[in-house]
């Protein structure tokens, strides 16, 4: 079953309305939801992979009616929760009730342009020989489940699932978010670009030749 989250190229939702490029935020706490999204991964008790899996277990009913900085901040509530860096009660109070040894991990401001800059990268050495190179036409697994933990994060969207596409590139080996969005290791394998004609993803494209392309992880991915 596609779950809510998973919600890119489904049919019926609209058009998709680019916004103009100054605009950025659309109320005043958004920036603060950011920062504070940011801020707290700093600490380093979670990973990108944790966060994003965070944010698609919200419920249903908050998912569907929340904007997307009301999905972050309150994924976020829920990761320092679950993680110890504050208590539920610390949480409705909106304040600390004791000290706290995260305190030497906070991400002063004068730090904060330089870790952005840093970034986070994903790529990594790995035993796992690439299986694949460009211009091999391949097919998407069928189903976009993660395969090692029931109803877990993966990184395949369900309107590729099964599709027939081609290898664009090779990206290295890169940590699996399958794997790394539950603690289980970073597991790092062969990530590709493969490019899909819209025909292939789409029963009634606007324009069939069109190509979209996607990052897959080997293990998304077959001979075709």
């Amino acid at each position: 079953m596609t779950r809510l989250h998973d919600m890119g190229g489904r049919f019926g939702d609209g058009p998709v309305v680019p916004e103009a490029e100054h605009v950025k935020f659309h109320a005043d706490w958004h920036p603060r939801a950011l920062a504070l999204t940011l801020a707290s991964g700093s600490l380093g008790l979670w990973n990108i992979d944790v966060s994003r899996h965070a944010r698609e277990c919200l419920s249903p009913a908050d998912y569907g009616r929340f904007s997307y900085y009301e999905k972050w901040i309150s994924a976020l509530a829920d990761l320092l929760v679950e993680k110890g860096a504050l208590s539920r009660e610390e949480l409705a109070k909106g304040k600390a009730l004791g000290a706290s040894d995260l305190t030497h991990k906070k991400l002063k401001a004068e730090s904060v342009a330089d870790v952005l800059a840093k970034g986070g990268p994903a790529d990594r050495p790995s035993n796992v020989a690439p299986l694949f190179k460009p211009g091999d036409t391949v097919a998407a697994r069928a189903f976009p489940e993660n395969m090692i933990v029931t109803g877990g994060h993966t990184r395949l969207p369900s309107y590729a699932a099964g599709a027939t596409g081609q290898i664009l590139r090779l990206h290295g080996s890169h940590v699996l978010p399958d794997s790394s969005a539950h603690g289980l290791g970073e597991a790092p394998e062969p990530l590709y670009a493969v490019a899909f004609k819209a025909a292939a993803l789409w029963a009634h494209a606007e324009h069939p030749d069109d190509e979209v392309i996607v990052d897959m992880w080997q293990s998304y991915l077959a001979p075709a």
